[in-house]
């Protein structure tokens, strides 16, 4: 576990104009969209039979790629040998710590990465021996390709979401309305009522990061970089489905919902389309080599 006390201390406070100030850095819309490419729209094959544990393996890749994600950014290593099998590798920057100043979001990263390494355990643990490994992981090249793609950065730059506390957000947003959209759109394929309460449980503690993530970076004024990632996203899934902007009468939209007051529903093609960059149906992106389970292509 990350001890709260003594990473707590080694942070200062600082005052939010360097905050403010970082948070400007994308104004470009999505005219490099091309770099990553569009996926068409897929929808799940109607013949395709599958088990709770299947949908349950999908979602314990995405929650392999978080939990590695936080733990990284606030403890500077990922999970352990023993929570993820036969892993296929994390590609990280050599130093992932982030340089939190700001003791709120540190505790924010702390938080977070506590629950995403007990969502890995806690699903390992359910499914037992069924339990995919860990796949592949890119924390590298993804992030700058979407980076460009989204107009955050310019060809040839880099961006690596563990330099500071905005690059940190602002990955952090692109993974957690992933998560969020990613449970609720299977909410109706699991069977058993106890697990859909789990993965209820889970989509929500889920939503929680969503909002929190959302609304820090409403705070401090990075709307544009926040709504290029959303159209990108939105772009990347197929369908076209709501980017988020935000409203002009209130920018702190801390959650993305229809206009049912409902959160945005993803199929796993969709879901897959958007975490592998839309370039092929089997990998890229964050998984370069694709995800483990049943659910692993994006055309199917």
């Amino acid at each position: 576990m990350i001890d709260v006390n003594k990473a707590a201390g080694e942070w200062g406070e600082i005052g939010r104009r360097k905050l403010m100030k970082q948070a400007g850095m994308g104004a470009a819309a999505i005219g490099a969209m091309s770099a990553i490419g569009v996926a068409a729209t897929s929808e799940p094959a109607a013949a395709a039979t599958y088990t709770d544990a299947d949908i349950l393996n999908f979602a314990l890749n995405l929650e392999y790629l978080e939990a590695e994600y936080y733990l990284r950014a606030v403890t500077g290593s990922g999970l352990s040998a023993s929570l993820v099998g036969a892993t296929g590798g994390v590609t990280a920057p050599s130093n992932t710590l982030v340089p939190f100043q700001i003791p709120a979001l540190a505790y924010y990263a702390q938080r977070i990465a506590n629950d995403e390494l007990a969502h890995v355990v806690f699903l390992r643990t359910a499914l037992g021996s069924a339990a995919v490994a860990e796949p592949a992981i890119d924390f590298v090249n993804s992030f700058t390709t979407l980076a460009v793609a989204a107009g955050l950065i310019s060809a040839g730059q880099t961006f690596n979401p563990f330099e500071s506390e905005v690059n940190f957000l602002l990955g952090s947003y692109i993974f957690e309305d992933v998560g969020v959209t990613a449970y609720a759109g299977a909410a109706n394929l699991l069977t058993n009522p106890d697990n859909l309460s789990y993965a209820a449980s889970v989509l929500a503690v889920e939503a929680y990061h969503a909002g929190a993530i959302r609304g820090y970076l409403s705070t401090i004024g990075a709307g544009v970089a926040t709504n290029a990632i959303s159209a990108l996203r939105a772009t990347l899934s197929g369908v076209a489905d709501d980017n988020g902007t935000q409203s002009a009468t209130n920018p702190y939209q801390f959650n993305n919902v229809d206009y049912n007051g409902q959160v945005f529903r993803r199929t796993p093609q969709q879901v897959l389309n958007i975490v592998y960059g839309g370039a092929s149906p089997t990998a890229g992106l964050f998984f370069p080599k694709g995800v483990n389970g049943m659910f692993t292509s994006s055309a199917t």
